[in-house]
């Protein structure tokens, strides 16, 4: 199989030496794993052309006393303490949350407010299967409605779960992050706020003259960190751009890949927001090293049937730039 005929959302890339072969995780499609459930699938190459056939590695299905079934979105593998933990949110509408309190632009969405968070899973090897480590709530903290959570390790040793807290509840979504435990099975302390997604300044610059500046809601996406040669932390995450307006004072935009960067080379700030890296409809992005020493960064495009596009990336001192697009792996388009 190659890109173009791969159905993924929020591709997640972990090359492993052993076996010569990067693992592709994304959630679970029967029409190309052939297995019926919420989950995760890993496609496999040598070389990020062409792919196997994805392998079911985990299901929520199978897990007993979860409590949630749906979703499995954004899942990644992250190696820790000599094992393998799967990332992955899930969610159960038939469970509301609390109706937070009124903000500044007035009161988020309380019938769209229900539990979500990220769970994580552990196994002996790439290919799962996965166990979750506390099936009776989420990682994320249980009254948030959360998604995307990703592992960070600080110079000190500590992980910590970084993670998205929806627009649903908070119209300006925030990424935020909390400390884990030494066995990844529970957080320790209170969240920190990272950043508002309001924060990116160049979010709404391609509107017309006289359109509102405060165009609620601001959307935070897909976090995953980076440790620049220079020691900078960056992040990179995705929102939406707000870069037309109609007739009707209907507001549009596009999907966006974009990062931020702290140069303290701490999690917990200041971040500072940089302009976005790729448009056209694409993001939730990671960086990984090729096995020939080059950093890549994929993506999926476009949101709707997304498939995995791939690109050649550099750092100059702190700052992460596009060196090319790889359209010879990924297929075009």
């Amino acid at each position: 199989m190659r890109l173009p005929d791969m159905p993924l959302h929020d591709p997640f890339i972990v090359p492993d030496a052993k076996s010569g072969m990067y693992h592709l995780y994304t959630s679970n499609d029967a029409s190309v794993s052939g297995v019926d459930g919420a989950g995760t699938m890993v496609y496999r190459s040598r070389d990020l052309r062409d792919w196997t056939r994805p392998t079911v590695v985990f299901l929520t299905a199978g897990q007993k006393g979860l409590w949630a079934k749906d979703g499995a979105w954004a899942p990644e593998v992250h190696e820790w303490a000599g094992r393998y933990h799967l990332f992955t949110t899930l969610h159960d509408e038939s469970k509301p949350l609390p109706v937070a309190p009124p903000g500044p632009w007035g009161t988020p969405f309380p019938m769209r407010n229900h539990t979500r968070g990220t769970v994580i899973a552990v196994s002996d090897s790439l290919l799962g299967p996965f166990t979750v480590l506390t099936p009776s709530r989420p990682t994320t903290p249980e009254h948030l409605m959360a998604l995307d959570g990703t592992l960070h390790v600080d110079d000190s040793g500590q992980p910590w779960l970084v993670y998205a807290h929806e627009w649903l509840q908070t119209i300006d979504g925030t990424m935020e992050a909390v400390r884990l435990t030494p066995d990844l099975s529970g957080t320790t302390g209170a969240p920190v706020l990272l950043f508002k997604a309001s924060d990116a300044p160049w979010l709404t610059e391609q509107l017309p003259a006289g359109t509102p500046h405060q165009l609620p809601p601001y959307i935070t996406d897909g976090p995953q960190l980076h440790r620049a040669p220079d020691g900078s932390l960056l992040m990179l995450w995705s929102t939406y751009e707000k870069n037309t307006a109609g007739p009707d004072g209907s507001i549009g935009g596009g999907y966006v890949q974009t990062c931020a960067v702290a140069t303290s080379g701490d999690v917990t700030g200041p971040w500072e927001q940089r302009r976005p890296l790729v448009r056209d409809d694409s993001g939730h992005g990671m960086l990984f090293r090729a096995f020939d020493g080059r950093l890549m960064m994929v993506l999926h495009r476009p949101f709707d049937h997304a498939r995995g596009k791939l690109y050649e990336m550099c750092f100059q001192g702190p700052e992460l730039r596009v060196l090319r697009r790889r359209a010879d792996l990924d297929g075009g388009g």
